[in-house]
């Protein structure tokens, strides 16, 4: 845990402030752990952050106690952070971008990198997650290692260890972890795949499948990369930028036909985004409606998208507008 911290703070920015996001199971207090004995040591400032979801009773004092321990370990700045959490999307999903938005605020402010507890198991629930959802190589590509968000930046120092040894490191500082009782809770798709798909998989197929999951993330986040800069060169080639919503992009429907389809269909989406269709809706499906207009033109009048854009097929270019009631 130690030195896959070190090797993170040692790739940062000099000076940056480095923030350990802490719920107080193992995975992320061992993190802590580790953050308060390397960041001493490279000269860097080091704090921590918890978020109280307010979805369970004594949330509030959890969270107390989570950062008694953050302080206790020789972290500061320690904030304790209340999120309002909506239902957009699921439960899920909801808590999580009400955890983000308090995140990205916190590194906004104090200029830090925000450290998150996600492991080689995380990743390989993501990934089979993806799978179940007949996702592309992007969605399969799991967690990246770090990333940004408007003015934040995260990392993911331990993706590539497993549970088993952020309890080990728990218990080799002496840390007591909290076991979050939603991790039990079998109506959350997550915790049917950790207790119930993987262990499934594991006895079918034999141990080492999350590590076989996570290396195949690996793998596809390196082609998706690729693609996805091939079809930001054709973009730009085009003369067609991600633009603002709302624009009207037109692409010529040659340039498209001799495309790959992997890299047609990502030109496609950006053009379609760029024209006002969400891209939290915009879905394969809606896509592939799109393509057909390149390569199964059948006289097709239009494809309808979401956000209220339209799709023609207009003297061998396709044309991309709002309808008049959106």
């Amino acid at each position: 845990m130690r030195l896959a911290v070190r090797r993170t703070l040692r790739d940062l920015e000099p000076g940056r402030p480095v923030l350990a996001a802490c719920s107080g199971g193992a995975d992320s207090l061992a993190l802590a752990g580790a953050l308060a004995f390397e960041a001493p040591r490279s000269g860097r400032r080091a704090g921590g952050i918890t978020v109280d979801h307010g979805l369970q009773a004594g949330s509030a004092d959890r969270a107390h106690a989570v950062t008694v321990v953050l302080r206790d370990l020789g972290l500061d700045p320690v904030e304790s952070a209340a999120a309002t959490v909506g239902t957009r999307g699921g439960p899920e999903a909801a808590a999580r971008d009400a955890r983000y938005a308090i995140l990205d605020e916190a590194a906004g402010r104090l200029g830090a990198t925000v450290l998150l507890g996600h492991t080689l198991n995380d990743q390989a629930e993501t990934v089979l997650l993806g799978l179940a959802r007949g996702s592309g190589a992007r969605s399969l590509s799991g967690m990246p290692q770090d990333f940004g968000r408007g003015a934040a930046h995260y990392v993911r120092p331990v993706l590539g260890l497993d549970r088993a040894t952020t309890r080990r490191a728990c218990l080799a500082m002496g840390l007591d972890p909290w076991d979050d009782p939603h991790n039990d809770d079998s109506t959350f798709t997550r915790v049917r795949v950790r207790r119930d798909a993987l262990p499934v998989l594991e006895k079918t197929l034999g141990p080492g499948i999350a590590e076989a999951l996570a290396r195949t993330a690996g793998l596809l986040r390196d082609d998706a990369d690729a693609l996805d800069a091939w079809a930001d060169g054709v973009l730009a080639g085009l003369g067609v930028g991600s633009g603002e919503p709302g624009t009207a992009p037109a692409v010529e429907v040659s340039a498209l036909a001799e495309l790959p389809r992997a890299v047609r269909t990502r030109v496609l989406r950006r053009v379609a985004i760029a024209a006002g269709s969400p891209a939290g809706t915009l879905a394969a499906v809606h896509v592939d409606a799109v393509d057909r207009l390149v390569t199964g033109w059948r006289g097709q009048h239009h494809v309808d998208l979401p956000g209220g854009v339209e799709v023609f097929r207009r003297y061998g270019r396709l044309l991309f507008g709002r309808t008049e009631s959106a």
